[in-house]
């Protein structure tokens, strides 16, 4: 086993890549991350930024050597050609990992799950996705569960709708306009039925708080993060408290246009598959990571969502809120 303090993260540039690079550094660490260009302006000094593609094994093989850690959260943007992608890209991963004695993390999704594990979401329900995005994730899951078999290890955190100062795509995202000040919240459910968000700076710090437990990890590990369960009426007041506008609308999202664009429009048509996550409440159950760290990290909810507005330009620049602990696991 690889015990060094070197983690190279793929995706750095992204929402979950960027916290879980961000956190890591706060205790320690030495990122290396693979970028496309190395050389672009606007790449944070605290990492040595090395050109490759993660879909090239050698550039991943390379960017690996002497690691301890792979952060793989990497994806294709605008969710095109996943089914090209994704698993190569996951097994260069692993790959690197068998040869440096890595530990590989793969921020995971809901996507795993079909509706009939619904509401209540453990490590251990039944996957069945109704999706082909769905599917690639429980491929990539099993192949990191077959590779365990040959000691490469990995944990997996499963997270809710991610949201963020710099969470790039997500639902959060397409619930305001970014770039403008707030008008208005555009929820994509029932605002009544409670929906699990995932707080990037939150995320980064559980998996930064994980890894400080390596020896006590499993080969194959899972854990479930909590974040916020909370309705669409709870979201949109966090909102109107912070944009200072009390009377801010909340409106339904415009399913009908995702269903018109579909056939012309990738991330409209990957977006409809997504409708049947909003149809029913859906909680992830953290209790296991509760109980291995003690506590789940949590920004409160309207300090989260002040510094994702601000992260969309919805309002003025301001430092992201510091951590608070969460309230226990409600069922």
């Amino acid at each position: 086993m690889n015990t060094s303090r070197e983690v190279l993260v793929l995706g750095a540039t992204g929402g979950a890549g960027g916290e879980v690079a961000a956190a890591l550094r706060r205790r320690g660490w030495q990122v290396r991350a693979l970028v496309r260009d190395a050389a672009r302006p606007g790449l944070s000094a605290d990492i040595e930024w090395r050109t490759g593609d993660a879909m090239n094994a050698a550039d991943v093989a390379s960017a690996a050597e002497g690691v301890a850690v792979i952060v793989h959260a990497v994806n294709p943007p605008g969710y095109r050609d996943w089914h090209k992608l994704v698993l190569p890209m996951i097994d260069h991963t692993i790959a690197a990992a068998r040869a440096n004695g890595a530990r590989i993390v793969l921020p995971g999704t809901v996507y795993n799950y079909g509706p009939d594990v619904f509401p209540l979401l453990r490590e251990t329900s039944p996957q069945r996705p109704l999706t082909r995005k769905g599917a690639i994730r429980v491929q990539m899951e099993r192949r990191l569960e077959a590779a365990a078999a040959e000691g490469v290890r990995s944990l997996i955190l499963r997270c809710g709708d991610f949201f963020g100062p710099h969470a790039g795509n997500n639902w959060f995202a397409a619930m305001v306009k970014p770039g403008q000040p707030a008008r208005s919240i555009t929820y994509p459910g029932d605002p009544d039925l409670r929906h699990s968000w995932a707080y990037l700076p939150d995320v980064g710090e559980t998996v930064a708080r994980l890894l400080e437990r390596e020896n006590e990890l499993a080969l194959f590990e899972r854990f479930h993060f909590g974040g916020h369960w909370v309705d669409g009426n709870a979201m949109a007041d966090a909102a109107r408290h912070a944009a200072g506008h009390p009377e801010l609308p909340l409106r339904a999202f415009p399913w009908w246009l995702a269903t018109l664009a579909a056939p012309f429009v990738t991330l409209f048509r990957e977006l409809r598959e997504m409708r049947y996550l909003w149809r029913q409440p859906l909680q992830l159950d953290n209790r296991k990571l509760v109980a291995f760290l003690d506590s789940e990290p949590h920004t409160g909810l309207d300090q989260a969502v002040e510094a994702t507005l601000r992260g969309l330009r919805c309002l003025p620049s301001a430092p992201a809120p510091l951590l608070t602990e969460p309230a226990p696991l409600e069922s």
